[in-house]
């Protein structure tokens, strides 16, 4: 299992290696993406770290305060290449080729009307805050039952 920041070290430095560098907001959706189809597609969880259904989507809280102070301009730090597996690799890559093109903002859109989301807020509006944390079974079930739906060269096309 990696962690939290592996997976985020591997996100920025694909982003800033195309060219295109990443504000923390985008950074805690394409986190959470990775983990959710992870679950999905394994069964087991990309990193041990609680992911929270805050105002703006998921975040994972840890990373959000590693990065806060970049506030809404993108992460210019350079971490170092984390020591990750292929087969890890191979997914951050899959999911970042799908959910990399989309802003932050259509990211935290696509979330907000997302089940696991919703369901970790229970009927919390929007715009008030909110910790509670978006649990894991969740997240397999319903990006499984969405990736059971579509076949999987059609859902890359579609996003």
């Amino acid at each position: 299992m990696a962690t939290a920041r592996q997976i985020a070290d591997y996100i920025i430095r694909f982003s800033q290696d195309r060219g295109d560098p990443i504000t923390n907001l985008k950074l805690q959706k394409l986190v959470y993406y990775s983990h959710a189809w992870h679950l999905a597609l394994t069964g087991r969880p990309l990193f041990s770290e609680r992911i929270e259904a805050w105002v703006h989507g998921p975040v994972v809280p840890s990373l959000y305060q590693e990065f806060r102070g970049y506030k809404w301009n993108p992460i210019s730090e350079r971490p170092r290449e984390p020591d990750l597996p292929d087969d890890i690799r191979k997914h951050l890559d899959e999911v970042l080729e799908v959910y990399g093109i989309e802003t932050a903002y259509a990211l935290e859109r696509m979330t907000h009307q997302e089940e696991p989301w919703l369901k970790a807020r229970g009927g919390i509006p929007e715009d008030q805050e909110c910790r509670n944390p978006i649990n894991d079974m969740d997240m397999l079930q319903f990006y499984k039952k969405m990736g059971d739906a579509e076949d999987p060269k059609e859902q890359s096309s579609k996003r």
